[in-house]
């Protein structure tokens, strides 16, 4: 029965995280007008800016300590392991819900496309294929292990959890982290830009940048040199961007991977 219930924890995490995603993209991509990122302001602009960095530093904290191995650990301590990821997950849906939907709008406009023109179709065009690589890389290294329905599926089976093994596939081949490209890519490509959404995917970045530099130091640290010989050939946020030093160099990371 314990199983059970920790696989639907499991279930529920992820319907509610993966539905926080889509109402995020709706949101960003001014999809669906009632829930668009750019509505008329409601705040005077620095009380707008104070909320705003206090959603945001509560996301990426919650990120950042959340993910961490010594989290984890005292985590194992007082609840099942298998539901640690997905009560990560859980977590992450709950306050990206509550950061977009509180996202408080400033007003303001840096550029808008005209509708409807060549230029607008392929910054749309952008926008879904950035949400498509998002959603894709997840599926590459495992969307399930990523999401923690894997944790507790292998639970239930009475199988022992088995870590995920170091591959380089599809966007991997060209950048370490597609899937946070995926998502800079497509919060940046819009058609219309106004100071609400360039705040927004101002935040975002700087929070994938940070998030990507703590996790760069837990692959290595779990992958070792096999890492370390990918770190050193592939870019790690912008596909490439990244010089190659000599093809001997290069040789003996592929041969490593």
């Amino acid at each position: 029965m314990k199983k059970i219930l920790m696989f639907t924890y499991s279930v529920v995490a992820y319907l509610i995280a993966f539905a926080s995603i889509l109402f995020w993209i709706a949101s960003v991509g001014n999809l669906i007008p009632e829930i668009g990122i750019d509505q008329e302001p409601q705040l005077p602009v620095l009380w707008a800016l104070l909320n705003n960095v206090m959603l945001i530093s509560l996301f990426g904290v919650q990120h950042s300590v959340m993910a961490r191995k010594w989290f984890k650990e005292l985590f194992a301590r007082y609840f099942p392991r298998p539901v640690e990821r997905s009560t990560f997950v859980l977590v992450s849906g709950i306050l990206l819900f509550n950061l977009v939907y509180n996202w408080q709008p400033i007003g303001g406009q840096i550029w808008q496309v005209a509708t409807n023109s060549i230029g607008y179709f392929v910054l749309y065009g952008l926008f879904f294929a950035g949400w498509a690589i998002l959603f894709i890389s997840s599926f590459l290294i495992n969307h399930f292990d990523l999401f923690g329905l894997r944790q507790t599926f292998l639970e239930l089976m009475d199988k022992p959890y088995t870590q995920l093994k170091f591959r380089v596939t599809l966007f991997y081949k060209y950048v370490r982290h597609p899937l946070y490209f995926g998502m800079l890519l497509g919060m940046w490509a819009t058609p219309i830009m106004t100071v609400t959404h360039l705040i927004f995917a101002m935040a975002i970045s700087i929070y994938v940048i940070i998030g990507t530099l703590f996790e760069e130091k837990d692959l290595a640290n779990e992958f070792g040199e096999t890492y370390k010989a990918y770190q050193a050939k592939k870019p790690m946020l912008i596909p490439f961007t990244k010089w190659r030093k000599n093809k001997g160099a290069n040789q003996i990371a592929t041969e490593k991977l």
